[in-house]
């Protein structure tokens, strides 16, 4: 064989697989709210971890409220001081029937002094949120951030394997999948999922108003879902329209002017002249729920296990009580010498999501089809149920405990947020 023929040869073989980069016990994919806070707490817990996401690049207008079991998690990982500095507080949450049918349920205003609280919450920009919790990632001992995508992942006995799309691969014993409702992580665990549609969509943005809110958060039930006025810091609020997806089309369609004279009619010009700041975000409403939260070396977080229609409040919410609850196992496990990806530990944290998650689920789902709903016995369920909210002190104050923490399995970090 020539010399030639032996290069061109070599040229055409198959380049080597890449080289394991780095191995670590747990490999957080995803960096949002929910992923950034459970890397943080499984390195505390004592496992090297690794967060990959592309870092800071968020393309996110939306605010969350963030209710106060999460204010109190965020409080015991020394981070609730910099988002009350960047959010505004919530007092007092007001429910008003704007559907115009002939059964029209009461008006309800919950406040927080009512269960002891200062404030339900605080409302705050994602990319502020994301911004606090990506510091302290930054500054969390045993976490290593990633700045990279997941390409594929895979499953084995022992420990799985991540390839990214710089082509760095990672092993570690348990990937925590935060990377949202098409997960990557979830498919390679072989996690089914129930899904389904809502024949509405969503529009996000946030805006000036001339009055003051005065702390109040404001959801307007209208025949085609919610309309919610949540406030901001200023004389700002932020806004979530749930409408039928032509309307939807309409609005965005509309100059800012125009649309914010079309919101404060919505709005019954309760806090003044609107003006819109920054974009709008439109999105079709779903739902979808995982049929197990973890197996095979994969936990489920967030918007991975878990979506449903903006109502409550209680998506993200959501998402860091499975962070919470999966730092506490893992802190367990940590303690105990366990695997942090076995079977074992997969099981209970699947056992301790499952009542919240799908209660949840159920909840907002069964309210936004009866706010949806011709049918007079659904009407009047949904108004007994709102005058018995408004009427029955020990209800109204189970509903707004409730809604700030689950009284059953409550994670470790969020014990003790309101008084029993």
């Amino acid at each position: 064989m020539s010399s030639i023929e032996a290069q061109g040869q070599s040229a055409a073989a198959p380049s080597p697989r890449p080289q394991v980069a780095a191995r670590f016990d747990v490999a957080v994919v995803g960096g949002g709210p929910s992923g950034l806070a459970s890397a943080i707490l499984a390195a505390r817990a004592g496992f090297s971890t690794a967060l990959v996401a592309p870092l800071g690049q968020w393309d996110d207008a939306r605010t969350t409220a963030l209710l106060a079991g999460s204010m109190t998690m965020l409080e015991r990982m020394g981070l609730a001081e910099a988002v009350a500095a960047k959010g505004q507080m919530l007092r007092v949450m007001r429910l008003v029937d704007d559907t115009g049918r002939l059964i029209r349920a009461p008006e309800v205003a919950f406040e927080s002094s009512e269960i002891g609280l200062p404030t339900f919450g605080y409302n705050i920009a994602n990319i502020d949120l994301n911004t606090i919790l990506l510091d302290a990632a930054r500054a969390t001992a045993g976490l290593t951030l990633i700045d990279a995508k997941l390409d594929q992942a895979s499953t084995g006995e022992a420990a799985t394997t991540l390839t990214l799309d710089d082509g760095r691969v990672l092993t570690a014993r348990l990937i925590v999948g935060a990377d949202g409702r098409k997960s990557k992580c979830r498919d390679a665990a072989g996690i089914d999922v129930r899904q389904w549609t809502y024949p509405q969509a969503a529009m996000v943005m946030n805006l000036a108003c001339a009055a003051p809110h005065d702390d109040i958060s404001t959801e307007f039930h209208g025949r085609n879902g919610p309309f919610v006025l949540v406030p901001l810091p200023g004389n700002r609020i932020s806004i979530v329209l749930v409408e039928a997806p032509a309307t939807i089309e309409r609005l965005n369609g509309l100059d800012d002017a125009a649309l914010a004279r079309e919101l404060e009619t919505r709005a019954h010009s309760l806090l003044g002249r609107f003006t819109i700041e920054g974009r709008r975000q439109v999105y079709p409403l779903s739902a979808m729920t995982a049929r197990t939260f973890g197996r095979n070396r994969v936990a489920l977080v967030g918007e991975a296990a878990h979506v449903f229609p903006p109502i409550g409040a209680q998506g993200l919410n959501l998402g860091l009580r499975d962070g919470a609850t999966l730092g506490d196992l893992l802190d367990k496990a940590g303690k105990a010498g366990e695997d942090p990806g076995g079977g074992a530990m997969l099981a209970a944290y699947d056992r301790a999501r499952a009542i919240d998650i799908n209660s949840r689920t159920a909840t907002v789902d069964t309210v936004n089809r009866a706010l949806l709903s011709e049918h007079l016995p659904a009407q009047v369920a949904r108004g007994f149920g709102l005058w018995a909210a408004k009427s029955i002190p020990p209800l109204r104050r189970l509903m707004m405990r409730e809604g700030m923490v689950p009284t059953f399995a409550t994670p470790r970090l969020m014990r003790g947020t309101v008084p029993r």
